[in-house]
């Protein structure tokens, strides 16, 4: 199985994906482990490396200018290849390396240690590097201290998700959510690509909780998330932004396309009712708005600000139904 998973990179990259920290803020944590081991093994350079489909991102960085460089050139996609900590004592005497940008141009690495940063799934997302401008010998106890910071930063990236994960439903927090959100807003500007955010809300939800009770409240917000993770797409976020309120965030998708991707949840969600502790059956339904990332809204707030108006719309045209904004693209 191991074997397998090292061959999986489609299987990897979504991994990594989940962890949900790509370009995301410096976070003290991993900035005091690159430091640790700068100074523990006396090395000029130390990265958290995080390795994605075309480029490996820095998560914390000591000695290295850039925030990302090109995969095809690091040595860190040739650490997640394996299980065991890559070690290069000379670049230059090695022919995968030595005419890597890397080596000949800045940071002009000479000597690399890197230990795979595995997920509890067996995938191995980055890893923690120990670099030198110098050749040199990484010896035993070197290695061990590197794989032993290694693990502090797979532990920290699995915090990172618990702090970001809604217990009841699975699905993002606000939080995790809105950060999520932040990044796909700056991305889609950044390359001039489309993306939509969808707000749905459980219809009557309040007389689910005064007839049936808060239990099966939980149940029915546990079970639209279920629903949810079979019906949308597998770049498709949610989270649960409060009481029964969801939204979901559609990468490189359309106006049209999110309809046809809201829909087909809503339909979903009224077609399978809720089976109650006493064998009977609820059946619930969700309305929802749906709001295009125009050029005219440049912050996460204003976002969902603009799909929560397309909801409140649909509710009050009668619920269980689904509203989109129409696009305005520039002021009048």
């Amino acid at each position: 199985m191991d074997d397998i998973l090292l061959h999986d990179d489609e299987g990897r990259i979504s991994a990594l994906r989940r962890l949900n920290v790509l370009d995301t803020a410096v976070e003290e944590p991993f900035e005091k482990i690159v430091t640790l081991v700068r100074t523990v093994l006396a090395v000029p350079i130390a990265t958290v490396t995080l390795v994605d489909r075309d480029r490996q991102w820095f998560k914390a960085r000591r000695g290295v200018d850039a925030s990302e460089t090109p995969r095809a050139i690091s040595f860190c996609t040739h650490t997640i290849r394996q299980r065991e900590p890559l070690i290069v004592e000379d670049a230059h005497s090695d022919p995968r390396f030595a005419a890597s940008p890397l080596v000949v141009g800045p940071p002009h690495i000479r000597s690399y240690a890197g230990v795979p940063l595995r997920t509890p799934e067996g995938y191995n997302i980055g890893s923690l590097c120990a670099m030198d401008t110098r050749a040199r010998r990484f010896s035993p106890a070197d290695i061990a201290i590197l794989s032993n910071f290694a693990n502090i930063v797979c532990d920290e990236l699995e915090l990172r998700i618990i702090a970001q994960v809604d217990h009841l439903t699975g699905a993002l927090t606000r939080r995790g959510f809105v950060e999520q959100a932040e990044r796909e807003l700056a991305r889609s500007q950044r390359y001039g690509r489309t993306s939509s955010l969808v707000m749905l809300d459980v219809d009557h939800f309040k007389s689910v909780n005064d007839a049936h009770g808060h239990g099966v409240g939980d149940q029915v917000l546990h079970k639209i998330s279920e629903i949810a993770g079979a019906t949308l797409r597998p770049s498709d976020v949610l989270g649960r932004l409060g009481g029964e309120e969801f939204a979901i965030l559609l990468p490189e998708t359309g106006g049209d396309e999110a309809l046809v991707v809201a829909e087909r949840l809503r339909q979903a969600i009224a077609d399978q009712p809720m089976h109650l502790p006493d064998g009977s059956a609820l059946h619930v339904t969700a309305s929802f708005g749906i709001a295009l990332l125009t050029p005219l809204i440049s912050s996460v707030p204003a976002w969902l600000e603009a799909a929560d108006t397309m909801l409140y719309a649909a509710k009050a045209n009668g619920r269980n139904c689904t509203r989109l904004a129409e696009p305005v693209l520039r002021s009048a």
